[in-house]
């Protein structure tokens, strides 16, 4: 799969300056209307369709909700909306579950930027009807999207990660800009926290997605590929044993219980959203769906993001994500469920994501549209530039197994063991699903 490319186009085109955190702020916005909504309800008009959207995360399902309220209202189309788990790897199982069984329980799914080679077989290919529409997204992520000369999914958002930090803390505790090496981050994170824990015992300096599921695989990319430390696999074979990466997963073990929360190994997206939004932490790794959350809570107007920190001459990095949307193979009402694809995945639905729920648009334009610009400082250029690393889809259909072993191993690591006790035996474990 292109993974490497499915932001780099979108977002470099994105590269533009914006308005402070501190001013920014999402301005109400609502669903743009359905293009040829007569014509649709005359067509398809009272049939019906399961959505499985976005998961509790944020404001995610309410865009959702909002979206599919929109469609039903302007197209007599039913939808019903099925919100995924916040857990990816559950979302992953969820649908491996309902596609071997031939349900035609969804429509319309919600999928990771590295599922599509493993359930193409299960969707529609979307070429004959969309595109056209294809041609306006990042070309990257349509690459990724085709298998096999089938276009079996559309771009939904984009993702990476960044850092949130606290502008007001910082400045109180003496310093002019955020870390920039995890060993930075360490010191800083640690002065505030023993600064704010005299007031709020429930204050730490960093939080993160260390829970065992697909999150912890993506911090922790992160957290190797900027020190040294390989992408878990490089050149062909396992490479996460190595000493860069011995040492990056004992650092963050050692501040597990010390500058993070010791239930930072149960933390996913939204544990680490609500600590950061509350205003008990300093720092935190996160997508930037959070910082439209982050606009409505304690915190507004006291933080801002930036790039992760990095290690020595070792590039600052944010992990690929994002989500697309297919069409089952086994729905009974495929062409109104192109339809609703069609729907979400245009530009104004794009912009109108963007605005509300801070998603990464998919489509360039949108992504220089002024409105996003202005309330989305991700997309000034030293954040939407970093370099973007992808998870190791060269594991093809083991991926989802892959990634298991990757994270239960380093959320062992996380509780407690030495990672040069852990790192080689997930070593062994992935050399044997790698292709030979």
């Amino acid at each position: 799969m292109a993974g490497a490319l499915a932001l780099v186009a979108s977002l470099a085109v994105a590269a533009v300056g914006t308005a402070s955190t501190e001013t920014a702020a999402a301005p109400a916005v609502k669903p743009p209307n359905v293009p040829n909504a007569k014509a649709l309800k005359a067509k398809y008009g009272g049939s019906s369709l399961t959505f499985l959207g976005d998961g509790p995360v944020g404001k995610s399902h309410t865009r959702d909700k909002l979206l599919v309220a929109k469609f039903s209202a302007d197209t007599g189309i039913k939808v019903k909306l099925v919100p995924h788990p916040a857990d990816s790897s559950a979302s992953y199982s969820q649908l491996a579950r309902t596609f071997s069984g031939k349900s035609s329980a969804f429509d319309v799914v919600m999928l990771d930027v590295v599922w599509p080679g493993a359930f193409a077989q299960y969707l529609v290919n979307l070429k004959p009807a969309l595109a056209r529409e294809a041609r306006a997204h990042s070309q990257g992520i349509i690459r990724n999207n085709t298998i096999g000369g089938k276009l079996v999914a559309m771009p939904w958002f984009g993702d990476f990660g960044i850092l949130y930090y606290r502008t007001d803390l910082l400045r109180k505790y003496g310093y002019s800009s955020p870390p920039k090496t995890w060993a930075q981050l360490g010191t800083m994170a640690k002065k505030i926290q023993d600064g704010e824990q005299a007031s709020n015992p429930n204050f730490y300096g960093f939080v993160y997605q260390g829970n065992a599921y697909e999150g912890l695989t993506c911090d922790a990319l992160e957290w190797l590929a900027s020190s040294g430390g390989g992408r878990f696999v490089d050149n062909g074979k396992a490479s996460i044993n190595n000493p860069r990466a011995i040492a990056m997963m004992n650092l963050q073990r050692s501040w597990v219980g010390t500058i993070t929360p010791r239930g930072v190994t149960t933390y996913q997206e939204g544990e680490a959203d609500s600590a950061f939004g509350a205003g008990n932490a300093a720092f935190m790794r996160n997508w930037p769906y959070a910082y439209a959350k982050s606009q409505t809570g304690p915190v507004k107007g006291k933080f801002d993001v930036t790039v992760l920190p990095r290690t020595g001459s070792n590039p600052s990095v944010g992990t690929v994500g994002g989500w697309q949307l297919g069409v089952s193979t086994f729905s009974k009402n495929r062409e109104a469920a192109i339809e609703l694809v069609r729907y979400l995945t245009s530009a104004p639905v794009e912009k109108f994501n963007a605005i509300y729920n801070s998603n990464v648009p998919t489509i360039p334009a949108v992504a220089r549209d002024a409105a996003v610009r202005k309330v989305n400082p991700w997309l000034k250029p030293e954040i939407a530039n970093v370099t973007r690393v992808t998870r190791p889809t060269i594991l093809g259909t083991r991926y989802a197994q892959g990634s298991q072993i990757i994270y239960q191993g380093l959320n062992q690591i996380l509780n407690g063991q030495d990672a040069k006790n852990v790192l080689p035996g997930i070593e062994q474990r992935l050399n044997r699903l790698l292709p030979r």
